[in-house]
C-alpha cells in the first residue's frame, strides 16, 4: 500500500508530554518545497487506554479547539496513565480559513474516510487518521458545533450501532461527558464520516454539537472542558472524580426530526432553541426577499420532541436544514 507522506516531528509513543506537528508535504505557488503544519501534542505515562482527542473537524467550529489547546498546556504526564493525543484543529487548513471545508481542495474532513494517501491534501489527513493515529486509540472524542450555518443546544452524542457492545460504551462515554443533553442518534448520512471510521474499528467515540454561528461562547466552551475531563476520568486515564449534573435524554431515531427548506429566502425561527414543540407545529416559516405582500411558507414539525438545533443565518436556500428536533427519552 502507497505509504502516507505526513509524518509526527514528535515521538507517539515516548513517555512524557511533546508538543509538535502532524507535517504534510505540499507543494504550492507560494512555498515549492512547502509544508503543512497541523498542530499536535502528545502525552503519555506508561501502560494504559489512549485518548484521541480533535477539534476543529469543521474549520468554523471553536469550543473543541479551545478546550484541546488548553489541555495541552494543563494536562501534565503525572496526571494520567497512558496516552492522550490532542489535535486542536483536525482540518487544519479549513480552521487557518474559518471555513467548514477546506480552502485547498474543499474537502470535507467528515465525509473523507478512509481517504487516500495519494489523494488531495484532506484524504491524506484522513488516511493518515485511519491507519495510524486511530489503530492507536481506545477511545476517541471529536469536538463539533454548528459553524457559521446552525446553532445547537449543546449536547454529546453517540450512535445507534449494530455492534451493540460497542454502542452500549459509547452510550456510557457520552454519559460520561455529561453535556446539558445527552443524543443517541441514527446517522443518516454517515459515509465517509470519521465517526464511522472510528466505530468500523470497534473504538468509542463521544462526539458534540455545543453551539454554533461560527464562534463560541463562556458557556458552550465550559461545556467541553468538563466533558473531556470527563471522559478521560471515564477511560480511566486521568485521575480524579467525573463532575456529573443533570442531562436531558434525547433520541433521533430518523429523518423525521429534520425539517428541510425547500425555498430560498427570510429565515424567521418560530421556536428557539431548547423548547419543546408538537407535531404539526410550525417552527420556521421563510419569506421572500424580493417582493412584499406575500405569505410566507411555513415549516412545520414531523415529530413532538425538543428543538436541538436551528438554522443561524438570517437567509435561507432551498436545501438548507431549517430545523432539527429531538424526542425526548423517558
Amino acid at each position: 500500500m502507497t505509504p502516507n507522506p505526513i509524518s509526527p516531528t514528535i515521538p507517539l509513543d515516548s513517555d512524557g508530554i511533546h508538543h509538535g506537528f502532524l507535517r504534510m508535504p505540499y507543494s504550492r505557488d507560494d512555498s515549492a518545497w512547502g509544508s503543512i503544519m497541523i498542530p499536535l501534542t502528545v502525552i503519555k505515562n506508561g501502560d494504559g487506554p489512549t485518548a484521541l482527542l480533535t477539534g476543529a473537524n469543521h474549520g468554523d467550529e471553536y469550543e473543541g479547539p479551545v478546550a484541546l489547546q488548553e489541555l495541552t498546556v494543563t494536562l501534565k504526564p503525572e496526571d494520567i496513565t497512558g496516552r492522550v493525543i490532542i489535535v486542536p484543529a483536525f482540518n487544519y487548513p479549513a480552521y487557518r480559513a474559518a471555513l467548514r471545508t477546506s480552502p485547498i481542495d474543499k474537502g470535507n474532513m467528515n465525509r473523507a474516510f478512509p481517504g487516500r494517501p495519494d489523494g488531495t491534501p484532506t484524504e491524506k489527513i484522513a488516511d493518515y487518521f485511519q491507519r495510524v493515529l486511530l489503530p492507536m486509540a481506545d477511545i476517541a472524542v471529536d469536538f463539533h458545533s454548528g459553524g457559521k450555518t446552525l446553532d445547537f443546544v449543546p449536547f454529546a452524542a453517540a450512535h445507534i450501532l449494530e455492534d451493540k457492545a460497542n454502542e452500549a460504551a459509547c452510550f456510557a462515554a457520552m454519559a460520561a461527558f455529561n453535556a446539558p443533553y445527552s443524543v443517541q442518534l441514527l446517522e443518516i448520512d454517515n459515509v465517509g464520516m470519521y465517526d464511522t471510521a472510528v466505530e468500523d474499528m470497534g473504538k468509542v467515540l463521544v462526539s458534540t454539537e455545543l453551539g454554533g454561528g461560527g464562534s463560541a461562547t463562556a458557556k458552550s466552551i465550559a461545556v467541553a472542558k468538563k466533558g473531556l475531563r470527563n471522559v478521560l476520568i471515564h477511560a480511566g486515564i486521568l485521575k480524579g472524580e467525573m463532575q456529573i449534573d443533570p442531562t436531558v435524554r434525547l433520541d433521533m431515531p430518523d429523518g423525521d426530526c429534520f425539517v428541510f427548506s425547500e425555498d430560498d429566502g427570510l429565515y424567521e425561527p418560530m421556536v428557539d432553541l431548547g423548547e419543546q414543540v408538537s407535531q404539526g407545529d410550525v417552527v420556521a416559516r421563510v419569506w421572500p426577499v424580493d417582493r412584499t405582500g406575500i405569505a410566507p411558507i411555513e415549516y412545520r414539525a414531523k415529530v413532538t420532541g425538543l428543538l436541538i438545533s436551528r438554522h443561524f443565518p438570517g437567509l435561507i436556500k432551498a436545501g438548507d436544514c431549517a430545523a432539527v428536533i429531538g424526542l425526548n427519552v423517558g
